[in-house]
Formats: structure tokens, sequence, C-alpha cells
């Protein structure tokens, strides 16, 4: 493994080329720490991808940690390749110049392996960019009988392969879960292989026999005359293939690989800093949360382990702001001993600690103010519905007794800043629980004009801000129903006014998401395989970076759905019955259905589900046999049931 100067090797793109677009280091690959190898060594070339501008991936925590893991193999070269910006777009069509990998500038044609991170599906049109202008066919049918070693093989991870219908037919395996566990045997299999002249289709037939490995190819679904799922089964043909694919989960995260040099950008991105990864999953069990539920069971790291971590990320980068990651950094049990030595260690060194994920009480706002300057920092609260009723609906587990103490014990803090989050459109949600979002901020300035005027950091600023609930795969409200874009900018009006009829409105402001935005990503969340030809038609059609708000045009998917016979309505707005068999159910996911529909009916009661650490809910994680799911007693785990 080593590193090279930009001179060592042809850049892909020419000066003038380069001079022409936006931010031309996105293209360039001469990062600090990046990987480059002999590729007369090596036996596999895997060119890990993210669907979107390079800013965006690099902020991406998996891509680096399997960067790492797999650039330690001897015999494997990973990469990395990001959509390019529209601008460049256009010339790499125009001119013919397909598309390349940063570190060796080589054609991604010519890997082995194009590993897309689906991260959210407003990136689909994306993972089709990428396939055409590395003139690779958009269909994996159409690659199935193509020599092995020919074109790479397309797979795909991250949380949006866990409904992976919609862009099945764009891909020939998922990989279903946490990539540290069977990744290994994956290569190995492709590797033996090629050796031995095997073809491409009998390697995804073996491939889909690994535990986690999904090869849509060799599944076929069947519809009902409504439209509905009638069955999902692999093909007879190929005996072997898991009728349910199960979820990997790494049992010890002390043991996993992890990065050890990241790479560091020579331009900014999004999350410029080096992020330290203190625990996967989480114990609240808020009822819309996927993340909450598809990474159960909530495991963390020792302290030990972070601090070596935190001083070999901070030494081989020389970034000055580490971040500590997690669903709810709060919960992880060794925060104090580990935000105390990170300060104590990095404090006079002028680096930054950011700890997103806080739930806001006497501990972490004294951390907070060592390590955040308080007079320009907000602090930031997700509520997620205005009402005690609601929030009891969706299992939020936050009081407004909590809120109010906290922005209180806040403001005495000195800040004067608060951000709040919710989301409107949520199952039993009426308009009495919209207005009370603005009673709530309402409530939350009266607290700060209650410290005396000497005593008070200049002006309080409240600013809220909603999304628009999109029911997902693998959660209680996976059978929730959506609503119109014209009844989701209504439910935001209502907001709107509520929040100008407040006495301390000058203080507050509000903003919202985009409501078409909402109901595309709701077709894509819960679609099945039907929905691919509109996403192709789509993307046939100039769609592209769906996420960013100056390329978005909900016209053209209405167009393509149109053309496709895609009904927009049959997945976003009918009632899913309880015994329907969804497109994502032959995945394992860990919690099982049950559970998911006991959390259903308790939610359209208002019943409360205590949090993992109080009280074990028998979700279904226990059978991954790691993290909060047991104790250890003498050494040996023992089940917390």
């Amino acid at each position: 493994m080593n590193q090279k100067s930009t001179s060592s090797y042809k850049l892909a793109l020419p000066e003038e080329i380069l001079l022409q677009v936006e931010k031309p280091e996105r293209y360039l690959g001469n990062e600090l720490n990046v990987v480059r190898k002999d590729k007369s060594t090596i036996d596999i070339r895997f060119c890990m991808a993210f669907p979107d501008v390079y800013e965006i991936g690099m902020s991406h925590l998996g891509i680096q940690i399997l960067y790492s893991m797999f650039n330690r193999r001897t015999d494997t070269w990973c990469e990395r390749v990001y959509s390019p910006w529209a601008d460049l777009d256009h010339i790499m069509r125009r001119k013919k110049i397909p598309l390349f990998a940063l570190e060796s500038q080589d054609p991604v044609k010519v890997f082995d392996f194009l590993g897309i991170t689906l991260q959210y599906e407003l990136c689909y049109t994306n993972v089709l960019q990428l396939l055409d202008l590395a003139g690779i066919p958009l269909h994996a049918k159409e690659r199935l009988d193509a020599p092995l070693g020919s074109m790479p093989i397309v797979i795909g991870g991250g949380p949006c392969a866990y409904n992976p219908e919609p862009i099945a037919d764009f891909f020939d395996l998922f990989y279903i879960g946490e990539g540290e566990t069977v990744y290994d045997e994956l290569l190995d299999l492709y590797k033996a292989c090629r050796k031995a002249g095997t073809s491409r289709r009998e390697f995804l037939y073996r491939a889909g026999q690994i535990e986690g490995i999904y090869a849509p190819a060799f599944y076929t679904p069947v519809y009902h005359d409504d439209g509905t799922l009638a069955s999902f089964s692999p093909d007879p043909a190929y005996p072997g293939l898991p009728r349910r694919i199960r979820k990997q989960a790494v049992a010890n995260l002390d043991e996993a690989p992890y990065i050890d040099k990241p790479i560091v950008p020579y331009m900014r991105v999004t999350q410029d800093r080096v992020v330290l990864e203190v625990m996967r999953g989480c114990i609240r069990g808020c009822r819309f949360c996927q993340a909450g539920m598809i990474y159960r069971p909530n495991r963390h790291k020792s302290a030990e382990v972070l601090k070596k971590q935190a001083n070999q990320l901070l030494r081989e980068s020389g970034q000055d702001e580490i971040s500590l990651s997690s669903l709810s950094t709060s919960d992880y049990p060794c925060l104090p001993e580990l935000v105390n030595y990170l300060i104590g260690q990095y404090g006079q060194r002028q680096v930054n600690i950011s700890l997103p994920s806080l739930r806001i009480d006497a501990f972490s706002l004294d951390v907070m103010s060592k390590v955040q300057d308080v007079s320009k920092s907000s602090l930031t609260f997700a509520p997620e519905a205005g009402s005690q009723r609601l929030r009891n609906v969706i299992n939020k587990g936050l009081t407004e007794e909590d809120i109010l103490h906290g922005a209180g014990e806040a403001f005495k803090g000195g800040w004067n800043k608060v951000k709040l989050y919710f989301m409107l459109g949520q199952p039993t949600e009426t308009e009495e629980d919209r207005k009370d979002i603005a009673h709530l901020a309402e409530k939350i300035a009266e607290e700060y004009y209650e410290i005396p005027k000497e005593e008070r950091n200049g002006k309080c600023s409240i600013s809220i801000s909603t999304s628009f609930f999109v029911p997902k795969p693998f959660t209680p409200f996976q059978w929730a129903v959506m609503y119109d874009p014209g009844d989701y900018l209504g439910f935001a009006s209502t907001v709107n006014h509520e929040v100008k009829d407040m006495k301390n409105h000058k203080s507050i402001r509000y903003n919202w998401h985009e409501a078409y935005v909402t109901v595309l990503e709701g077709l894509l969340a819960r679609g099945d395989r039907r929905v691919g030809a509109a996403i192709e038609e789509a993307y046939r059609q100039g769609a592209l970076f769906d996420a960013w708000s100056e390329y978005w045009d909900w016209d053209r998917w209405v167009s393509a759905m149109e053309k496709t016979g895609v009904d927009l309505a049959f997945y976003t707005r009918r009632q899913r019955t309880e015994d329907e068999l969804l497109p994502w159910d032959f995945i394992d996911c860990g919690v099982t259905k049950k559970f998911l529909l006991d959390e259903w009916h308790r939610a359209l009661d208002g019943i409360v589900t205590p949090n993992c650490r109080e009280n074990c809910n028998a979700c279904g994680a226990m059978k991954y046999k790691c993290g909060i799911c047991y104790d250890e007693v003498d050494g040996k785990k023992v089940l917390r049931i």
C-alpha cells in the first residue's frame, strides 16, 4: 500500500476540461492518504461508488471503513468514484469520456466490482448515471451471460438495500447488512471463480448462497390481479438459494475493522472532520425510524478502543475536528469518560469535538459549554411532534417537561439559539397536533424571556423545521398511508399561521420541506420491482440529482409514471392490510414482522414502549447474540429477557 503524487499517473480529464468545470478537485484523486497499488500484483479491483456529488460522498463513513478494510487485502485494490456534477456529466457524454475511478483514473468498466452505496432513495437516477457513463448495460439481465471479469459485478448496499426491489433490475447483487462480515467470503469466491473459468451466472448463483447476499436475477415476484404481491421466491432451477436473506451484523465492534488512515480532501466537504463511530443501533425504538430498527441490536465500542482510534485518526489526518457518531450519542454508556479524555487530550490543541445526537441534559450542556462557542452555537431538539399525545404515538420518549427543562437550563448557560425539528403527516395526526408545534416553540421562547433581561445573551432565536413523514420498510409505520402534496402543504400552512399568532412570533422562524419530493421518496421507499421502469424512464427524460433543488423536476417523474403505468396512489395512498405480503418481506432484518405489527397497534392506541435498556421487548434482534440483548455474567453471555 503506497501513496504517490499526481504526476505518477495520467489524469482521465485533460486540463482544458478541468478548467471548464466547477470544483475540478472533485476528479483528481490526489487526496491525503489515498491508496495506490501496483496493478500487476492484485487479483481484484473494487470501485466503491457513491451516487451523489463528491462533497456528499466523501462524508460517508461506511465507504471509508470498507475502503480501508478492502485495501488491507494484498490481493485487492479498492478505489472510489462519485457522481460527476452536471457540468462534467454533459462534457463526458459529448466527448464520450468513460466514468473513471479517482485513484488510478482508469475506466470503471475494467473493474471487477462496482459497489454502490444506497444511502437515500432520491439517488436512484444517479445510480443509472454511474452505470451509463461507465458503459455498463443498465439492466442486470443484459450482463448475466457476459464472461466473468468482462465488466464489473454491480453490488448495492446501505439502508436502501433493505428494500432493493425498485432498483433490483439494475443490480447483480445486494449486500444486506454491515459490510465487515461476509465481504471477504464474497471476494474469495470471486477470485476462485475467475481462476476456475466459472461463468458470471454461476458466480452470481454461488454468491447468492452466501448469507446476507441477495442475487435478484434468481428471484421472481408474482402479483395478484389487484396489484399486490402474491408470492416472492427463488427460482427452483437454482436450488440452495435462501427464501429469506438474513441481515449481517457485527457482533463485536471492538474487533471490527475501522479506518486507519482517513482520506483527507483538499476541498471543503459536507462533513469536514474525522469521525469516531462509538455505537451502532439505538435503544429508543422511535416508530418512524428505519435506522433504529434495521441496525439493531444496539452495540457499543469500549472507551479504550475509541481512545486509540481517536488518536490514530487525528494523527494520520491532521484534522482539527472529531465527531462522535451514532444514532443517539447520549446513550453511549462510556460517554463521560470518552469526552473528558478527548477534552483533556486535545482541548488545548485547538481540536474541536462535535457531539451530534445528544439528548439535552445537565451533562450534555456541561460538555457542550466546554467544546463549543456558546455565543455562536445553537442547540438542537428533535421532538418530531408538537403534542405529547403524538409523541407517545411515535414512541419518541421525550416529554414536554424534558424539552422545556433542557431549553431553560441551556438558556441559563448562555445559549440563545434553538433549532426544533418536527415531522408532519404522521399516523393519527390532527390539526391540534400541528398547531401544538407553534405552541411548543412559544413555550420555549417564554422560558428564555423569563430570565432577567440583564442575564440574557441577546435576543432569542428559535428555528422550526418540518419535514413530511415518509413510511419506511421495517418500521412499525410501514403500513401507514401517505397524503397528497396539497395536503402536506396545507399541514405546513396550519403551522405557519399558528406561529404568526404567537406572542413571541418575532423570535420564531419556520420553514418546511418540499411536498412533491416527499411523495416521490414514499414511492421509491415502499415500491416493488415494477417501479424500476419509472426510475429508468425518469432518468431517460433527464432526471438526475433529484435531492438537489436546482435539478429537481416533478413533471419528469409524473411523465415517467404515466408512460410506464406506475400508479403513484397505489404505493403511497393505499391502506395496506396487515396480512399483505410486502416487497421487502423476503429480507430478515433481525426485527420480526410480528414485533413491528404489535408496535403499529400500540402506536394506534398511543401506548409507549420502554427503551431496550429499561426492558427487552423481544423484537427479534436477540438472534445475533450480542449487544444490549445480552449481559456478561461470569464471562458468559446471558439473555436479558
